[in-house]
């Protein structure tokens, strides 16, 4: 059963942001009702680092605002979550990929692969166009610079590519919070197609990057999996969130809890 608000209210709000999509099933089905419209629109995904981001960056709150679909990634906001809405689960943008690519393969929608590097958008467009039997229409993919500005020019020229292509859906793997930036950027220009913040989501199909096991997945341990991998790139990160999550637990406010509203 769908559990989309139809109303306009969020099914839950952690420190002020709402979460609207309360699980993998219905991010599919709202997703997919909108590509096949050939809406504009954009997908993130609420994590405890998205909650460090958002009180202290400005281009990211209004990146936030401007997002469709707004998900729980992380189990710890997941958890959050269903203290407002018990039907609330974990929905990461890795695991969107493979179910709304074959959406699009059915629906003859082509997609478009932005972000990561050109190795791992080959080898994630094999995967992608195996799990759908060949039938997916990738119409382009492109790696950008490691200093990609989401606000730049590279970014504009990026999206007149994404534009021309036809694409209905893109798939943008840069990280927080470029991403969603960019996401953002792709609505002000009025494309008409679905951006889907994945973050890791296509080096893992690629194997450029080992996701954690689904038992610590299924148990909330995947911080742990992935600090273990990278501990110094990730022991601060994980230190702010383990901040933010103890300060939003034992008061329930957030000392910006108003950022959602903020500029």
């Amino acid at each position: 059963m769908s559990t989309r608000t139809d109303d306009g209210h969020p099914l839950a709000r952690i420190d002020g942001w709402p979460i609207n999509i309360a699980t993998l099933a219905d991010a599919v089905e709202q997703i997919s009702a909108d590509m096949h419209k050939r809406s504009a629109f954009s997908v993130v995904t609420l994590n405890l680092d998205h909650l460090v981001k958002l009180r202290s960056d400005a281009s990211f709150r209004s990146a936030y605002r401007a997002a469709k679909f707004v998900s729980a990634d992380g189990a710890p906001v997941a958890h959050l979550a269903r203290k407002q809405c018990t039907e609330i689960e974990r929905t990461p943008g890795a695991d969107l990929l493979l179910p709304l690519c074959r959406e699009a393969a059915d629906g003859k929608i082509g997609i478009y692969l932005f972000g990561t590097d050109r190795d791992a958008l080959t080898r994630s467009a094999a995967k992608l166009s195996e799990s759908t039997g060949g039938r997916l229409n990738i119409c382009g993919a492109a790696a950008p610079a490691m200093k990609f500005d989401p606000s730049g020019p590279e970014a504009d020229a990026a999206l007149d590519a994404i534009a021309e292509s036809g694409a209905g859906l893109c798939f943008v793997a840069l990280g927080a919070p470029k991403q969603e930036i960019f996401a953002a950027r792709a609505l002000d220009r009025g494309i008409k197609a679905g951006f889907i913040c994945v973050g890791a989501g296509l080096d893992f199909l690629a194997g450029r990057q080992i996701r954690a096991p689904r038992f610590m997945r299924d148990y909330g341990l995947e911080w742990l999996w992935r600090l273990s991998q990278n501990p110094r790139r990730l022991a601060s990160r994980y230190a702010k969130c383990g901040i933010i999550l103890i300060d939003i637990w034992l008061f329930g406010r957030g000392p910006l809890n108003a950022g959602a509203r903020r500029s």
